[in-house]
C-alpha cells in the first residue's frame, strides 16, 4: 500500500436530499450528512469528526438515530444495491455494528428509517414500486414482519415508532396515512380512513397515541389513537413593511445570498411537480419536531410556526413564528428566505432549534432568547455559515493566505479560511460562475462567468470586480505561480492576460475541442493544456507557440497538471487511465480500476499524487508511481469530484465535487508524521480597504462621537432632574413616616392600659379555678381508696386460680416430653436409613460434579481469555455510559416536573371519569328497573300460553268427536253410490277426451325435447364463440406487452441517442458511441429478416383478424334467426297451452252442473228415505256387502281426480321449463305474453263429500 495517508480534516457543506438530515447526539454535538460522510459538529468549540460512509457508496439515503444514542442506522446504495449499516457511536473510531445487506425480499432502495423506544428494533421502509415496511430485529439481522405499505406506488415519506410503544408504528405518505401494530410476528393496521386522504407530507408523536400530520396543503391533523381529534390551516402571513425594515437593519453587515434553484430532495421534487398551481400559494408542511409543551412545523418558504397545548389538552394554539432572515445584499432580497424548512430538531433540553432548509443551509435558535421578544417573529441565525447549494464547479488557493476560493452553478462566490475554519466573503451574482482562481498574494481572484471574465479585488467585507473582459463561456481559469499573469480558456481558445498591464498579451490556438484543465510549470515559462478531443499541449508563452504535443482522440481529458522539474505531464480522462507524458509520447499508463479519475494534482515535492474519481474517492499514491495498485483510497464525495488542489506548503489536501461540498484533508506519511514544508512563509494578516470605505468609516466615527457627547450632556441633565425629584419625595416621605409614628406611640398606650386591667380579670379567675379543682380532688381519693380495695380480694381469688393451672400444665409437660422422646426415637432410626441412601447418592454426585468441574475448568480458561478482552471493551464502553447517564439524569429531572404537571392532569382525567362512571351506574340501575318490568311481562305471557294449551286440548276432544260423527256419515255415503253409477256412464265420453288431450301432451313433450336438443346445440355453440373470445384476448395482452416492451427499448434507445448527441463534434467518439448502440439494439438476424418479417406479421394479423370477424357475424345471424324460431315455436305451444285450458275450464263447469245434480238426488232421496224406510235398509244392506259392483265405481272416480291432478302437475312443468328458456341468453319471449294462472281444482269429489 502507498506510504502517503490523508486525514479529513473539515467539511464545508450539507446534503439536504438525505431524509432525517440533521439531529442531536447530545447538548452540543449534531450530526448531519455531508458528502459521503455523516460530520459530529460540536456547536460550542467548533470541532467536526468523521463517521465515513461504505467503500463503493453512491451516497446515503436516509439515518437514524436510536433513542438512547448510542446506534446510528445509515441507508446508502452501494455498487446499485442497497445497504443499512448501523454503526455504535460510542466507540472510537466509530465501528460498524451491523450491516444489513442480504433481503429475502425485493428492493431498490431504503428511503426512510427509524429506531424503536429500546433501540431494539428498526423499521424500514423501501421505495415504489416495492413499498415494503419492513420490522427488524437488527441485532440479529432477523426480519420479524414484513407488509406492502402501498400497490399504486406512491410516494412514501416518514416511518416512526411510537415513543414508548414498540409495537406502535406509523407510516404517512401521499394519500397515506398508516397505524400498524406489531402483533403475533404480523403488522395489521389499525386505523381505517375515510373519504379521499391528502398528501401527508411530515408527522411526529406528540404522545405515547396522539400523533400530528401536515399536509401538502397547509393542513395540521392530530389523531388519537388512528381517530381524528383536532384540525387547523395554517395561514399564509407577509411580513410588515416594519418588520422587513429591521430585519434589513439585522442582517446589514450579512452578504449571505440564496439562488433560486430546487432542492435535490426527492420527496421535496415530488411534492412541489405534483402540487398543482392553484397550491402553489398554500404553505406546505415538510417537517414537524415535537417537544415538551407541543410542537415546531414548518409553515410554507422561510417559516417555522411553534404550537402550544391549550387548557383541552386535545387542541393546540400557535404560539410564536420564526422566519428565515432576508439578505439585502442579495440579487432578489425579497426571495433570499424563500426556502423550504424540510427537516427540525431540538436538543435534548429543549434549548435550540436547529432547522435544515431546502437550499442545503443548517439554522439554529435559541429557545430562551426567543421567549424574550415576544409580539415579533423571531428570526433564525446561520448554525456554521452559509453553505454552497449547488454543484461546486471551480476551487482555487494562494500563498499568503489560509484562503480557498470556490464558485458554484449556485452563481455565488465564496472565500473559505482552511486554517480557522470560516466563511470570509460571499457574494452572489446573476450569472453561473463556472471557475476561478486566486492570486498568490490573496488579494484577488479571476471569475469566468457565462458571459464575462471579471478580475475582483477582495476587500476586507467585499469583493468587488475593477476589469472585466469579454470572453464568454469561460470554463477555466488559473493564476501563474508567480501571479503576474493568469489564463482563461474559452472553447479551444486559451487566453494570457498580465495581472499588471490587464492587457491580453497572447491568443494560443490549436485545441480543436473544449479546454478542460490548464497548468503553468513552475517557473510559469510554459502553459499545459487538455480538452475533450484527446489533445494535451504544451505552450511556450515567449513564443506563443506548441512546443510538445500527445493526442489519443479515444480519451476525453478532464485534467491536467506537470511535475515540480516540468519533465512530466500527468493528464486523466475518460479512459479510466493516468497517463505520464514526456516529450508528445505516453511513457506509461496506469488503470484506475473501472473508475473514471476526473481531477489529478501533485505535489510541490513531487513525492505525492492525489487523483479524484467519478464515484467521489480520492486516491493518495507516491511518486515515482508504483507497478501494482498501491495507493489509498478514502470516501469523500457522494458525488464525482470536480476539482483538487494542494496548499502551497504541501500540508492540506482541498477537494470539492458535485454534490456542493468542501473538504479538507490533512496529508501525512505512513508513520503519521506531516509532510514537511520545503521553506517556511508566514501568512500576511494585510487586507484591502478602498479609500471611500475607510473615509466613510472615519465619518461614521466623528458622527458617532459627537453623538456619544450629545448623549453625555443629555444624561447628565437628565440625572441632576431626578436628583431634585428625588429629595422632594424623600422629604414627604419622612414627613408621613413622622405622623404616623406619633399616632401608633398613642395607640400603644391605649393597649397597655387595656392590658393591665385584662391581667387583673385573669388572675381573679385563675384564684376561682383552684379552689375547685382542689375540692373535686378531695372527692375522687375518696371514691379512688373503694375501689382499691375492691380490685386487691379479685387479685387473691385470681392467684389461687393461677396455682392450680400450673399444676395442671406441668403434668401435661412430663406426658408430652414422654411422648416427644418416644417419636425421636423413631424418627432417628427412620432418617439414619434415609442419610445412607444420600450418601451414596452424594458418592456419585461427587464424581459427576469432579468430572464437570474440569470440563468447567477448561471452559472457564477459555472463557476467561474472551472475557479478559470484552472486558476492556465493556470497561471503555460503560465509563462513557456513565457520563451519558450523568447526564441523563440531569435531563430526566427536567422530565420529572414535566411528568407531574401530567399527574396533575391526569388526575383531573381520573376526577373526569369518576364521575361518568357515577351517571352510568344511574343508568344501570334504570336499565335493571326496565329488565325487572321486562321479567314481569314474561312471566304473564308463560301464564297466557298455559291457558293457550288448556284451550287446545278442548279443541282437541272436540276433533275426536266430529271425526266419529264423521265416520257415521261415510256409512250414509254407501246410500249414494248406486245414483253415482248412472253419473259414470255420462263421464266414460269424457274419458275419452281426455286420452285424446294426454296424446296431445305426449306430442307436446316430444316437441320440448327436440327444443331441449336444439338449446343445449346452442349453447355448445355459446361456449365456443366465448372461448375464441377469450382467445382474442389473451392474443391483444400480448400484443400491448410486445408494444409495450418495445416502447421501453425505444426509451432506451433515445436515451443513448441523446447521450451520443455529446459527443457531435467529436467524429471519432460519435461513430465508436453509434457503433455501440448498432451493436446493443440492432442483431444480425434482424437485419436480415426484419423487413420480410414485419410484412408477414402485418398480413397474418390482418387475414386473423378479417377471419374472426367474419365468424363473429355469421354467429350473430344465426342467434338471430334461432331466437326468432324459438318465439313462433314459443308462441304456438302457448296458444295451444290456451285451447286445452279452456277446454278443462269447460270440463268444469258440466263438473259443477254434475254436483248439482247428485245434490238433487240426495234430496230426494231423503224424502224417499221418509215413504219407503224397507227399501232404504235392503239398500243399506246391500251397499254393506264387500265385492259389490259400486266400490270399483269408486276407483274409476278416484282415477278422473288423479287425472286431472297429473294435468296439473304436467302444466306446472312446462311452465318451469318456459322460464328455464327465458333465462338462457339469446332467447327473448314476446312481451306481454303470459299464461293464465291454473286455479285449483273444485271437482275432487272426496273433499266436497266431507
Amino acid at each position: 500500500m502507498s506510504t502517503v495517508v490523508a486525514q479529513s480534516l473539515h467539511v464545508f457543506g450539507f446534503r439536504s436530499h438525505v431524509a432525517n438530515n440533521v439531529f442531536f447526539f447530545d447538548e452540543q454535538i449534531i450530526i448531519f450528512p455531508s458528502g459521503n460522510h455523516c460530520v459530529k459538529y460540536n456547536v460550542d468549540q467548533k470541532w467536526q469528526k468523521f463517521i465515513p460512509g461504505s467503500d463503493k457508496s453512491q451516497g446515503m439515503l436516509a439515518l437514524s438515530i436510536s433513542p438512547n444514542r448510542r446506534y446510528l442506522a445509515v441507508s446508502e446504495t452501494v455498487q446499485e444495491k442497497p445497504v443499512i449499516t448501523i454503526y455504535e457511536l460510542s466507540s472510537i473510531p466509530y465501528r460498524k455494528r451491523k450491516i444489513l445487506n442480504n433481503f429475502d425480499f425485493p428492493v431498490q432502495r431504503f428511503i426512510s428509517m427509524a429506531f424503536s423506544p429500546d433501540s431494539k428494533y428498526l423499521l424500514t421502509q423501501t421505495s415504489p414500486p416495492e413499498s415494503n415496511l419492513v420490522y427488524w430485529l437488527w441485532e440479529k439481522q432477523k426480519v420479524m414482519s414484513i407488509v406492502r405499505i402501498d400497490t399504486q406506488s406512491n410516494p412514501i415519506y416518514q416511518v416512526s415508532f411510537s415513543p414508548q410503544d414498540n409495537t406502535q408504528v406509523c407510516v404517512t405518505g401521499n394519500g397515506m396515512f398508516k397505524l400498524l401494530r406489531f402483533a403475533k410476528g404480523t403488522l395489521k393496521q389499525t386505523n381505517f380512513q375515510r373519504g379521499e386522504p391528502p398528501n401527508y407530507l411530515a408527522h411526529t408523536w406528540v404522545s405515547e397515541d396522539k400523533i400530528v400530520i401536515g399536509t401538502d396543503t397547509g393542513k395540521l391533523f392530530l389523531f388519537e389513537s388512528g381517530d381524528q381529534r383536532w384540525e387547523t390551516s395554517i395561514m399564509v402571513k407577509e411580513p410588515t413593511s416594519e418588520t422587513k425594515h429591521l430585519e434589513v437593519i439585522q442582517e446589514s453587515e450579512s452578504l449571505i445570498q440564496f439562488p433560486t434553484l430546487t432542492s435535490p430532495v426527492p420527496s421535496y421534487e415530488q411534492v412541489t411537480m405534483t402540487s398543482s398551481h392553484s397550491q402553489l400559494s398554500l404553505p406546505q408542511v415538510f417537517a414537524i419536531a415535537a417537544y415538551s409543551k407541543g410542537f415546531a412545523c414548518s409553515a410554507g418558504p422561510g417559516r417555522v410556526l411553534l404550537y402550544e397545548k391549550t387548557e383541552d389538552k386535545e387542541a393546540y394554539r400557535e404560539s410564536r413564528e420564526i422566519r428565515i432572515p432576508v439578505d439585502p445584499q442579495s440579487n432578489d432580497p425579497s426571495q433570499s428566505d424563500k426556502q423550504d424548512v424540510l427537516c427540525m430538531c431540538f436538543s435534548p433540553s429543549e434549548e435550540m432549534l436547529i432547522a435544515s432548509t431546502s437550499k442545503n443551509q443548517l439554522y439554529s435558535i435559541t429557545m430562551s432568547l426567543m421567549e424574550i421578544s415576544k409580539g415579533e417573529p423571531a428570526h433564525f441565525e446561520y448554525l456554521m455559515y452559509p453553505l454552497h447549494s449547488a454543484s461546486i464547479t471551480g476551487l482555487a488557493t494562494c500563498i499568503r493566505k489560509p484562503l480557498i476560493a470556490t464558485c458554484s452553478v449556485d452563481r455565488s462566490v465564496r472565500i473559505w479560511n482552511y486554517e480557522s475554519n470560516t466563511l470570509e466573503l460571499f457574494k452572489e451574482y446573476q450569472e453561473e460562475a463556472y471557475t476561478i482562481s486566486l492570486h498568490p498574494s490573496g488579494h484577488f481572484i479571476v471569475v469566468g462567468f457565462a458571459d464575462k471574465l471579471r478580475l475582483m479585488n477582495l476587500l476586507i467585507d467585499d469583493i468587488r470586480s475593477f476589469k472585466e473582459y469579454s470572453v464568454r463561456g469561460c470554463r477555466e481559469c488559473s493564476f501563474s505561480n508567480g501571479g503576474h499573469l493568469f489564463a482563461a480558456a474559452s472553447g479551444n481558445v486559451i487566453h494570457i492576460f498580465s495581472t499588471t498591464s490587464l492587457e491580453n498579451i497572447s491568443n494560443l490556438k490549436g485545441h480543436t475541442g473544449k479546454i478542460r484543465s490548464v497548468a503553468w510549470n513552475t517557473d510559469d515559462s510554459k502553459l499545459i493544456s487538455c480538452g475533450t478531443d484527446g489533445a494535451v499541449y504544451e505552450w511556450n508563452l515567449s513564443s506563443g507557440k506548441r512546443e510538445t504535443e500527445c493526442v489519443l482522440k479515444s480519451c476525453s481529458y478532464s485534467c491536467v497538471t506537470i511535475s515540480p522539474d516540468g519533465k512530466i505531464i500527468f493528464a486523466v480522462g475518460s479512459d479510466q487511465t493516468l497517463k505520464e507524458i514526456a516529450d508528445s509520447s505516453v511513457l506509461r499508463e496506469m488503470s484506475a480500476f473501472d473508475v473514471t479519475y476526473t481531477a489529478i494534482v501533485i505535489s510541490h515535492s513531487g513525492r505525492m499524487m492525489f487523483v479524484g474519481t467519478s464515484m467521489g474517492t480520492v486516491r493518495a499514491m507516491k511518486y515515482p508511481l508504483p507497478l501494482q495498485k498501491e495507493f489509498n483510497e478514502y470516501q469523500a464525495h457522494a458525488g464525482p469530484i470536480t476539482k483538487m488542489s494542494l496548499t502551497f506548503d504541501d500540508q492540506f489536501l482541498l477537494t470539492v465535487a458535485e454534490d456542493g461540498c468542501l473538504f479538507t484533508w490533512k496529508v501525512f506519511d505512513k508513520d503519521g508524521r506531516g509532510i514537511k514544508r520545503e521553506r517556511e512563509v508566514g501568512f500576511a494578516e494585510e487586507v484591502l480597504v478602498t479609500k471611500t470605505d475607510m473615509e466613510e468609516k472615519a465619518q461614521i466615527m466623528l458622527e458617532l462621537k459627537t453623538r456619544v457627547e450629545e448623549l453625555k450632556m443629555e444624561n447628565e441633565y437628565q440625572l441632576r432632574l431626578k436628583d431634585m425629584n428625588y429629595s422632594e419625595k424623600i422629604k414627604e416621605l419622612t414627613d408621613k413616616f413622622l405622623q404616623e409614628m406619633e399616632s401608633l406611640k398613642m395607640k400603644n398606650q391605649v393597649l397597655r392600659t387595656e392590658k393591665e386591667k385584662q391581667d387583673i380579670l385573669h388572675r381573679e379567675r385563675i384564684d376561682d379555678l383552684l379552689d375547685k379543682q382542689s375540692q373535686e380532688l378531695q372527692d375522687l381519693e375518696c371514691c379512688n381508696n373503694q375501689k382499691l380495695l375492691l380490685e386487691y380480694e379479685k387479685y387473691q381469688e385470681l392467684q389461687l386460680k393461677s396455682q392450680r393451672m400450673q399444676e395442671e400444665y406441668e403434668k401435661q409437660l412430663r406426658d408430652n416430653n414422654e411422648t416427644k422422646s418416644q417419636a425421636l426415637e423413631e424418627l432417628t432410626e427412620f432418617y439414619e436409613a434415609k442419610l445412607q441412601e444420600k450418601t451414596t447418592l452424594l458418592e456419585e454426585a461427587q464424581e459427576d460434579v469432579r468430572q464437570q468441574l474440569r470440563e468447567f475448568e477448561e471452559t472457564k480458561k477459555q472463557i476467561e481469555e474472551d472475557e479478559d478482552r470484552e472486558i476492556q471493551d465493556i470497561k471503555t464502553k460503560y465509563e462513557k455510559k456513565l457520563r451519558d447517564e450523568k447526564e441523563s439524569n440531569l435531563r430526566l429531572r427536567g422530565e420529572t416536573g414535566i411528568m407531574r404537571k401530567k399527574f396533575s392532569s391526569l388526575q383531573k382525567e381520573i376526577e373526569e371519569r369518576t364521575n361518568d362512571i357515577e351517571l352510568l351506574k344511574g343508568e344501570q340501575v334504570k336499565l335493571q328497573g326496565v329488565i325487572q318490568s321486562l321479567e314481569k311481562d314474561i312471566l304473564g305471557l308463560k301464564r297466557e300460553i298455559q291457558e293457550r294449551d288448556e284451550t287446545i286440548q278442548d279443541k282437541e276432544k272436540r276433533i275426536y268427536d266430529l271425526k266419529k260423527k264423521n265416520q257415521e256419515l261415510e256409512k250414509f255415503k254407501f246410500v249414494l253410490d248406486y245414483k253415482i253409477k248412472e253419473l259414470k256412464k255420462q263421464i266414460e265420453p269424457r274419458e275419452n277426451e281426455i286420452k285424446v288431450m294426454k296424446e296431445q301432451t305426449q306430442e307436446m313433450e316430444a316437441e320440448l325435447g327436440r327444443f331441449h336438443k336444439q338449446n343445449t346445440q346452442l349453447e355448445l355453440n355459446i361456449t365456443e364463440l366465448w372461448q375464441k373470445l377469450r382467445a382474442t384476448d389473451q392474443e391483444m395482452r400480448r400484443e400491448r406487452q410486445k408494444e409495450r416492451d418495445l416502447e421501453a427499448l425505444v426509451k432506451r434507445f433515445k436515451m443513448d441517442l441523446h447521450n451520443c448527441v455529446a459527443y457531435i463534434q467529436e467524429p471519432r467518439l460519435l461513430k465508436e458511441k453509434v457503433r455501440a448502440l448498432f451493436e446493443k439494439y440492432v442483431q444480425r438476424a434482424d437485419m436480415v429478416e426484419i423487413a420480410g418479417l414485419n410484412s408477414d406479421l402485418q398480413q397474418e394479423y390482418a387475414r386473423q383478424r378479417e377471419h374472426l370477424e367474419r365468424n363473429l357475424a355469421t354467429i350473430k345471424k344465426k342467434v338471430v334467426k334461432d331466437s326468432e324460431l324459438h318465439r313462433t315455436d314459443y308462441v304456438r305451444i302457448m296458444q295451444e297451452n290456451v285451447s286445452l285450458i279452456k277446454e278443462i275450464n269447460e270440463l268444469r263447469r258440466e263438473l259443477k252442473f254434475t254436483r248439482s245434480q247428485v245434490y238433487d238426488l240426495e234430496a230426494a232421496l231423503k224424502l224417499t228415505k221418509k215413504t219407503r224406510p224397507q227399501d232404504v235398509t235392503e239398500t243399506v244392506s246391500s251397499e254393506d256387502l264387500p265385492g259389490i259392483p259400486p266400490t270399483v265405481r269408486l276407483n274409476e272416480q278416484e282415477e278422473t281426480g288423479r287425472i286431472i291432478e297429473m294435468q296439473r302437475l304436467e302444466i306446472q312443468r312446462l311452465r318451469d321449463q318456459i322460464q328455464e328458456q327465458e333465462q338462457i341468453p339469446g332467447f327473448h319471449p314476446l312481451a306481454g305474453m303470459r299464461l293464465p294462472s291454473l286455479p285449483r281444482s273444485e271437482v275432487d269429489f272426496e273433499v266436497q263429500t266431507k
